[in-house]
């Protein structure tokens, strides 16, 4: 069973239609078989996001997905091969690396059981280590952050991230963790973003963050990009995981500027027969700007094209002053068609249980119907009307039938006048 769910887990991770790690590559190249052989470097990922390339020097049988084990410094590592064939070479292109200066470390072989095991025995010592780590930085009073610890899978150097604004003297701290760890410490400085690539999670867009996933040079982001776009500065709305501008603000920066490039600036006051109007805020795309009587507050906006605000800067800077901000005629707005929502299926109460109507008081169940209850002296009136319709239809001389529930108890007095009463018949 264990096999079949191994070999199923390799067959899904060759073509990696689904993001399966940090910084995966898709490999659209891997249906022709010609791409395969074109080079013998591999790019190999270890912990998180970081990657290396490897020479295979002893032509060994390697793809996507398998586990071997790399040349170190001192040892070897353990990692996964991400990437092989042609598409190897455009990413060190990408990634700016020379092909004939650059020293390739080789891989030795494929993982076997041991070598497994023993760097799953390092993987599970990280986050104590990092948390210990932690510890003893504050001990040491180090204006610092430790982010991630990561072990070499031989199990002896471990890496340790670390954030920090300034310089640190950090001698005196790889001695206490030498000690304290008894394995090869090495440094290394990242940054905010860096460190929210390795750790990952979910962007307020609801997707993967970009730095975990296909960001790898981070460009500087300023306000300035917020500003060419109109969007608001809110820094809660602005920052991302890590604290800073988000990346994606650069995205389309590039075509906010183009599209700006002939719009007037928005510091010039425009002039009319009845007033100043200044700048309130810009529609690029739509290019269409809108003016406001007040400086400070929105009072009497009106709208006008890019073009009739460059004419009228063009007419003030003569000395002339128009009648109208705008001349075209007012447009009329058509109300679009809205959604009716027939079957509701969208509504968010329709899985909820319905709450049952409670009976109204005067109502009772007869035959499994409802029906109304009357009032003591409706009963009583129609009563009446029938004992009238029975007294009308019957003959003279006829007896009316006994009824139960008009019998009558007469004192006892009548019932002695009577004879009725027991004292008498003895007598």
């Amino acid at each position: 069973m264990e096999e079949v769910i191994q070999d199923t887990e390799k067959q899904s991770c060759k073509s990696c239609s689904s993001r399966c790690g940090k910084l995966n590559v898709y490999d659209w190249l891997e249906d022709l078989p010609d791409t395969i052989n074109t080079t013998d470097i591999v790019e190999i990922q270890f912990k998180n996001t970081r990657k290396g390339y490897f020479r295979n020097s002893n032509a060994l049988r390697i793809q996507k997905g398998d586990i071997v084990a790399v040349e170190a410094s001192p040892g070897h590592d353990i990692g996964t091969v991400t990437l092989t064939g042609e598409l190897v070479l455009l990413q060190m292109k990408k990634h700016n690396i020379n092909l004939e200066t650059f020293e390739f470390k080789r891989v030795y072989r494929k993982a076997k059981p041991a070598d497994v095991e023993k760097w799953e025995e390092a993987r599970a010592l990280e986050h104590e280590t990092m948390l210990e780590s932690r510890r003893i930085a504050e001990r040491l009073n180090l204006n610092m952050k430790i982010g991630d610890v990561e072990y070499q899978g031989d199990k002896t150097k471990a890496i340790f991230y670390y954030i920090a604004d300034e310089r640190v003297d950090f001698r005196q701290l790889i001695k206490v963790l030498a000690e304290t760890f008894r394995v090869r410490i090495e440094m290394r400085q990242i940054g905010a973003r860096q460190e929210a690539g390795r750790i990952g999670g979910i962007g307020p867009c609801g997707r993967e963050l970009c730095c975990s996933t296909w960001m790898t040079n981070f460009v500087s982001v300023t306000t300035n990009a917020a500003r060419y776009q109109e969007i608001s500065l809110n820094p809660q709305k602005l920052a991302g995981q890590c604290g800073k501008l988000k990346c994606c603000l650069n995205y389309e920066l590039d075509a906010y500027i183009d599209a700006q490039q002939d719009f007037p600036k928005t510091n010039i006051v425009l002039e009319t027969v009845d007033g100043s109007y200044y700048h309130f805020k810009t529609d690029i795309f739509s290019r269409t700007m809108w003016y406001s009587t007040s400086k400070d507050i929105p009072a009497g906006i009106v709208s006008v094209s890019v073009d009739r605000a460059k004419e009228i800067i063009r007419l003030n800077r003569k000395g002339k002053k128009v009648d109208k901000l705008a001349n075209e005629a007012p447009k009329v707005f058509v109300a679009e068609p809205t959604y009716d929502n027939v079957i509701s299926q969208e509504s968010l109460t329709r899985f909820d249980e319905q709450k049952k109507k409670k009976r109204r008081p005067g109502r009772r169940r007869n035959g499994g119907q409802q029906t109304e209850g009357k009032s003591s002296g409706s009963k009583q009136q129609d009563r009446k009307t029938n004992e009238r319709k029975q007294g009308g239809n019957q003959q003279q001389g006829e007896k009316k039938p006994y009824n139960k529930s008009k019998r009558r108890y007469r004192p006892n007095n009548q019932r002695k006048q009577q004879g009725g009463d027991g004292q008498n018949k003895k007598q």
